[in-house]
């Protein structure tokens, strides 16, 4: 069985903890196993975190945009989560930075990488043809024993 929803959510960060509620709801309902639903929802709220923080500072979109969108795909064995923002994406000379360990009471520059830990897949790029930038991971989910919506 499959499940997929997507949000369009304001640049607030009153709606990272609506999206990680949904997702860790959905997954409870499907009956996944609650450390992947944790490990997902983490990462969810890393990436949410980040569109909030730089997904609209785009002088192509007018100077900033209000909101991004959240995705997320229970199909099968497997989960992906796609946030895509409308800021400016990433370019030669604003790459995507790269996922480094952070000290652990530090308060930014952890989230891709604690996103990259958590997922079994993650890409890191642009909307294409939209500007702005996209975040997706996945992971293979396990499930609790006589879960409703079982991948068979």
């Amino acid at each position: 069985m499959s499940i997929w929803w997507s949000l369009h959510l304001r640049r607030d960060a009153a709606s990272v903890p609506l999206a990680r509620r949904l997702l860790l709801g959905t997954m409870e309902t499907a009956g996944v196993d609650p450390d992947v639903s944790y490990d997902l929802s983490v990462a969810l709220s890393e990436a949410c975190a980040n569109a909030v923080e730089h997904g609209g500072k785009s002088a192509a979109h007018g100077g900033c945009s209000e909101a991004y969108r959240v995705t997320a795909y229970l199909d099968g064995e497997k989960c992906r989560i796609e946030v895509a923002d409308s800021g400016p994406g990433f370019t030669a000379e604003r790459p995507a930075p790269a996922p480094t360990p952070a000290h652990a009471d530090a308060e930014a520059g952890r989230g891709l990488y604690l996103i990259r830990e958590l997922a079994d897949h993650v890409h890191i790029g642009n909307e294409p043809g939209l500007g702005g930038a996209v975040v997706s991971f996945d992971k293979i989910l396990k499930w609790r024993k006589g879960a409703p919506l079982m991948a068979v």
